[in-house]
C-alpha cells in the first residue's frame, strides 16, 4: 500500500491550512518517536537488577538509533510531501508556506549513512569517546546516537515552531481548527 504523496486530501478553498496541518500531525508523530525512545531509555535502569550493562547498554544505544532513525524517516517524508503539496497550491498558497519550506532550506538532513558514519562526523565521535573514557567504553555508543537523537529534536523544533509562526499567520484569515 503506497502512502499519500501530498498533504491535500481534497482540494478545498483552504489549502494552506490544510497542509499546515498536515506538516504539524507529521512533527508531532516525528516528536512522539523520539519521545518514546527517550521514555523507553529512562526506563531501562529497571532492568538493571536482571541484566548486566553489557547487555543494557547496547540495548539503549539500540533504542536511541532505531527512534532516531525514525524521525529522520519522518522529516524527510514531511519534506518530500510538503515539496509535493506545493505543486496544487497557486502562488498566494505557496507564499504561505515560504517560512515552513525555508526550515528545510536552512536546516538540511543528512542521510542516515553520513549521520551514523563516524568518519563523517568527527566531532561527535571525540566528545563521545571523551565521554566513554570518561564514565565507561560501552557508553561510547549511546552517546553517539544520543548526539544524532538530539539533532533529531532540534530540528523537529525549528520546524515545529515555523509551523506555529505559519497557523497564526492563517488562523485570523480563516477557519483554520487547530486539533492538538
Amino acid at each position: 500500500m503506497k502512502s499519500q504523496q501530498h498533504y491535500l486530501k481534497d482540494q478545498t478553498q483552504q489549502n494552506a491550512a490544510a497542509v499546515v496541518k498536515g506538516i504539524d500531525q507529521d512533527v508531532e508523530w516525528g516528536e512522539d518517536i523520539l519521545m518514546l525512545g527517550l521514555g523507553i531509555v529512562m526506563l531501562s535502569s529497571t532492568f538493571a537488577p536482571v541484566a548486566p550493562p553489557t547487555i543494557i547498554l547496547p540495548l539503549v544505544a539500540l533504542t536511541f538509533a532505531i527512534t532516531s532513525s525514525l524521525a529522520r524517516r519522518n522529516y524527510h517524508n514531511i519534506e518530500r510531501k510538503l515539496s509535493d503539496s506545493m505543486k496544487y497550491l497557486n502562488s498566494y498558497e505557496q507564499a504561505k508556506l515560504r517560512p515552513i519550506c525555508q526550515v528545510f532550506v536552512d536546516q538540511p538532513m543528512g542521510s542516515l549513512a553520513e549521520s551514523y558514519n563516524p568518519l563523517k562526523n568527527l566531532k561527535r565521535l571525540a566528545k563521545s569517546a571523551i565521554g566513554g573514557i570518561l564514565i565507561n567504553p560501552f557508553w561510547l555508543p549511546i552517546f553517539y546516537t544520543m548526539g544524532i537523537q538530539i539533532i533529531e529534536e532540534i530540528n523537529l523544533g525549528v520546524l515545529n515552531r515555523a509551523v506555529m509562526r505559519v497557523e497564526q499567520k492563517l488562523s485570523p484569515n480563516s477557519n483554520f481548527n487547530r486539533e492538538s
